[in-house]
């Protein structure tokens, strides 16, 4: 299936590894050229490089989603760099999970800023192209967790905010063809998953509580985005796609 994404130009921000680096590669599999964006320099120039080296259209964009000026500064050499701008994937996140009665101010706001704030600032920035040319796609990358999770009232809530602002946003962007939607992965495979002390556990629970018996894998979500972001999905707007294997509890 053509998904129409040869020389699209789309923004991944927290790419340099783990599902944003699999999103990164499956855009421009599908053809598009696409740019990695991340704070972990070393590792973004990294994911970058390996794209060009496999014949892709990447270039890697180093900064800080938080502040304003380095996101107006990443929309700003992506349109120099690719000539426009078509696609935003705001994947850019992290977790500090604690239980509330142990949970800083710090581990609320910087996971709200890298979130939340991040994805604000990256979307504000890019919405003006996408209406000027009258063609946009905006993916959040949501979670199973905005159902919530015990010790994740920071990540639950910043993940439950992207779906609430996506909602949002397609109603109000819409009538400049563009679509806002949410993918809300369950359990991933990933490195960063792995390297946890207690990833033998996690897995085993997150399997069991899925219809489908196997741990996703980055791959399944960057799928989940090359369609969201094709030619194929423009009258989808607004929408959930659950990526768990069937879970929702």
């Amino acid at each position: 299936m053509d998904l129409g994404l040869k020389d699209k130009v789309a923004i991944v921000t927290g790419s340099a590894r783990g599902l944003g680096a699999a999103m990164a590669r499956r855009l421009a599999e599908e053809g598009a050229k696409v740019v990695v964006t991340d704070i972990q320099a070393e590792l973004a120039h990294a994911t970058a490089e390996a794209l060009q080296q496999a014949g892709l259209q990447a270039h890697c964009v180093v900064g800080d989603i938080t502040r304003a000026a380095e996101v107006q500064r990443l929309v700003d050499e992506t349109v120099a760099t690719f000539g426009g701008v078509h696609v935003l994937v705001n994947n850019a996140g992290m977790p500090r999970d604690k239980y509330l009665v142990k949970m800083s101010e710090d581990d609320w706001d910087r996971v709200m800023d890298v979130m939340l704030k991040g994805a604000f600032l990256a979307t504000r920035a890019v919405m003006p192209h996408f209406i000027e040319q009258g063609w946009g796609r905006v993916i959040n990358i949501s979670s199973r967790a905005h159902l919530g999770n015990p010790t994740q009232a920071n990540y639950s809530a910043a993940k439950a905010g992207l779906i609430g602002m996506a909602k949002a946003l397609a109603i109000e962007e819409g009538r400049y063809g563009v679509t806002v939607n949410c993918i809300a992965p369950g359990f991933m495979d990933t490195e960063m998953v792995r390297a946890l002390p207690t990833y033998e556990s996690i897995k085993e629970r997150a399997i069991q509580a899925q219809p489908i018996k196997r741990a996703g894998q980055p791959e399944d979500v960057a799928d989940a985005v090359a369609f969201l972001a094709s030619e194929r999905a423009g009258f989808i707007s607004g929408e959930v796609l659950h990526v768990s294997g069937g879970r929702y509890g």
